[in-house]
């Protein structure tokens, strides 16, 4: 699983899991587990819902965050773990 953190037009950035990176190709970008940065639930996304479609005309950029164990395997001087 990846996790994508999107940034929209006119909002706040929100992160989704997905199976595969977006292809330049596609019109949308669907994921599940909508949250935002804190990991808390969206107020714009109704109760049980676990998959989003966005599309590519609201999307500013997209954030490729590493996973945990990726980020713990490579300490950088900066980090404050």
């Amino acid at each position: 699983m990846i996790t994508l953190q999107i940034h929209m037009a006119n909002a706040e950035p929100i992160k989704l899991d997905v199976e595969e990176i977006p292809n330049l190709s596609d019109v949308a970008v669907m994921g599940s587990n909508p949250r935002d940065r804190q990991e808390r639930e969206l107020s714009w996304v109704d109760d049980g819902v676990s998959t989003v479609i966005i599309p590519w005309s609201r999307i500013n950029f997209i954030q490729v965050l590493p996973d945990q164990e990726a980020a713990e395997e490579f300490p950088l001087p900066f980090r404050n773990d």
